[in-house]
Order: C-alpha cells, then sequence, then structure tokens
C-alpha cells in the first residue's frame, strides 16, 4: 500500500486525536495525542515537526510522529510514534521515523535526536535501531499506561558530535558497568576515566517538613525569574509545573509532575543543586504521596557529588547519554539517575538484542543498591 507523508496540519487533530486513542487507549499520558489546544500549538510550533501518513479506504490517517524540540537547545525528541493497528507491518512506523529524521537532521539545527520506546515488544525498539537509533539505558517503571511499563532510552546523533565529547576524569564506581556498555554499544571510549569511591552524602535536614506548591504559570514564571540563564540548568523539554520548598525557604526544588502519567523529572534546585542534596530522600517522599511512582533526573557525567548524593538516596543510574549538551565546541555527556517506589517486575519487559546488556546492567546495579551483602561464616 502506498501511503503520503506530510506536514500535520489543524485540521487533522480530530482524526490524530482518534488514532492515539486506537493505538493507546484512554491512558495516553501526553498532551500530543489528547489535548487539542496543545496539538494546535505544536503543529505551528517552529521547533517542532510532525508528520502524518494517510493512505488507504478514503485516504484515512494510518500513521504520525513528530520530533519536538527548543530554541537554542539543539536535541530534539522523537515523540508520538502511532500506526494504527490495521496498517502494522506496514513499514509505516520506519518511514516515519526516517523522515523526520532526514528532515531535521538536514536543517543543521540538531545534534541528536532522542526517543523513550515502550518495551511490551521489541517491535518499537528495532524500527529506531534500523534507522540510527542506538540504545543508552533502561527507566524502569517509567510510565503508568494501562499498568506500569519500563521504557528504553535510545537516541541519534548528527555526523561528528560524538567525536567532540568533553574527557570526564572520574565517576564514582558504581557507574563503571553502565559506562562499560555504553562503550559497546556506541563504540565509544571512556578509557580515560577513572572509577572512585563516592562522595560522602550530604547531611539530612532536621526536619522533613516540605511544601509542595503546584501552580504551573506561577511556578513557570518563578523558574524563568530565578534562572535567566539557561547555562544554570539544563533538563530539555520539561517546563516545570511543581515547585518544593522547606518551612524556611532555604531552597526551591523545581519539578516536572505528570500525573496522569505517574512519573516526575526533578529540573533543578534554587539557588544551587547541592543546596538541596541532602533533602533527596524527603523530597521524592513528597512526589510519591501525589502520584509519582517514578522521579528521575539527568546528571551530569562530570558532576561527582551530585551522582554520589543521588545514589547515596537510592537512585540508580540506568542510563548514560553521551555528547547530550554542547558547550562551544565540546559536547557533555549525562547520566539518567532515577527511583521508583513500585513493585519492578521486567517478567513483561521485551528487549531486543542490543538493549539486553543495559537492562542486565540495570539489574545489577539495582541489586547492588538494595540488596544486602552476604557475608559468609567461616
Amino acid at each position: 500500500m502506498t501511503f503520503t507523508v506530510e506536514r500535520a496540519t489543524t485540521a487533522d487533530i480530530a482524526d490524530l486525536r482518534q488514532l492515539y486513542y486506537a493505538v493507546y487507549g484512554p491512558h495516553y499520558p501526553t498532551a500530543l495525542g489528547t489535548d487539542p489546544a496543545e496539538m494546535s500549538r505544536l503543529i505551528q510550533d517552529p521547533d517542532t515537526l510532525w508528520l502524518v501518513a494517510r493512505g488507504g479506504p478514503g485516504d484515512a490517517l494510518a500513521g504520525s510522529a513528530a520530533i519536538h524540540s527548543e530554541p537554542g537547545s539543539r536535541l530534539g525528541r522523537l515523540e508520538g510514534l502511532a500506526v494504527h493497528p490495521d496498517q502494522r507491518g506496514s513499514g509505516l512506523a520506519g518511514a516515519l521515523t526516517e523522515a523526520l529524521c532526514a528532515r531535521m537532521f538536514a536543517t543543521d539545527r540538531l545534534d541528536s535526536v532522542y526517543a523513550t520506546v515502550r518495551t511490551v515488544s521489541a517491535g518499537p525498539q528495532r524500527v529506531v535501531s534500523r534507522h540510527g537509533f542506538r540504545p543508552l539505558g533502561i527507566l524502569p517503571n517509567a510510565v503508568d499506561l494501562n499498568c506500569r511499563e519500563s521504557l528504553a532510552l535510545y537516541a541519534r546523533h548528527a555526523e561528528g558530535v560524538l567525536d567532540r565529547r568533553v574527557p570526564v576524569p572520574e565517576v564514582p564506581a558504581s557507574l563503571t558497568p553502565l559506562l562499560r556498555t555504553v562503550e559497546g554499544s556506541l563504540g565509544i571510549s571512556y578509557a580515560g576515566t577513572r572509577a572512585t569511591a563516592p562522595r560522602p552524602a550530604p547531611p539530612g535536614p532536621t526536619t522533613a517538613r516540605l511544601e509542595m506548591i503546584e501552580a504551573p504559570a506561577f511556578v513557570r514564571r518563578r523558574f524563568q525569574e530565578r534562572f535567566p540563564d539557561a547555562d544554570r540548568w539544563f533538563y530539555p523539554l520539561h517546563t516545570p509545573n511543581i515547585l518544593l520548598t522547606p518551612d524556611d525557604g532555604g531552597f526551591e526544588v523545581y519539578a516536572y509532575l505528570n500525573r496522569v502519567g505517574g512519573y516526575c523529572a526533578l529540573v533543578t534546585a534554587h539557588p544551587d543543586p547541592a543546596v538541596a542534596a541532602g533533602w533527596l530522600e524527603p523530597v521524592t517522599r513528597t512526589l510519591t504521596r501525589a502520584g509519582a511512582g517514578y522521579v528521575e533526573a539527568l546528571v551530569p557525567l562530570d558532576h561527582h557529588g551530585g551522582l554520589s548524593a543521588f545514589a547515596a538516596q537510592g537512585f540508580i543510574a540506568g542510563a548514560l547519554y553521551p555528547a547530550m549538551r554542547r558547550d562551544g565546541d565540546g559536547f557533555h555527556d549525562y547520566v539518567v539517575m532515577s527511583r521508583t517506589t513500585e513493585h519492578i517486575d521486567f517478567h513483561g519487559v521485551v528487549v531486543d538484542a542490543p538493549l539486553q546488556p543495559f537492562l542486565d546492567s540495570y539489574v545489577s546495579a539495582w541489586a547492588s543498591t538494595y540488596l544486602p551483602s552476604r557475608e559468609v561464616a567461616s
């Protein structure tokens, strides 16, 4: 069957909502496929390329996908990849993925594109792998659809980007298995990076009382006032919608909470993330009570203290994104540290062969963090 691939228009919104319902049911957790106002904004956004495919009887809408970016970030996110159940196996998912990447990289506005891929089957993993994406890690319990699902992180880099990574002198020793896995996946080297002991954990709070402010417009304005310079924070494509602060107002933690999907991303803290490092346990506990069964943070690979602080509070390095952020002529690597308060069940997870080492690495790291070491009596 022949399909026509073209840019989405606002006239497609009703058909798009029906498509996402047909693919995901009533539990799709993003506004891209459910909120007409947000869909209209993204379709008209100059930093978003949204493509749709039509074909078959009545030239029906058969597939959809988009790459979304932000001004100045040079990083894109492949999202909303959906093919109508009647057209599965037609190659349409791959055609949409390749068309999007080819057009966006041709503009020279992006250094890389990432995708979070479902692990309920190997199909989505193979689609992105066939079009230049490589696995970077596993995100356990990352989203609540019909049930808690784990996602895989994949990325595709523009030519030459991985060769310009800024060297990292040392990392906490617990990250060594993940680094070795990324080396095998992407063919890059961390031979010059030493594995050292973690930094001492910051002292915990004398009181664990936190106030959570859930007022998206207010939080966004305050965040922009606190961080007018994007160099002081980096969490692309996540706009904070909640703020957490202790009774004395000593710091402010900014985060993005998605109640529908049951997940949260810690974006940054004011005046400095180090000030809030000792509060990670009560912060996570507060977010869990608010409905976040999965909490993640993006930490620079060269921030030894930050990585140590998150690890001390049970966060596990599940993914590593090399060359994620451009800095002059070089690129910085970032680690996805995550913590889930819900039972992890990998029985239903299906991983393609290239992703398997990342799942093994995560399971080993989880066991080292949460299972007591065995003592052998002589």
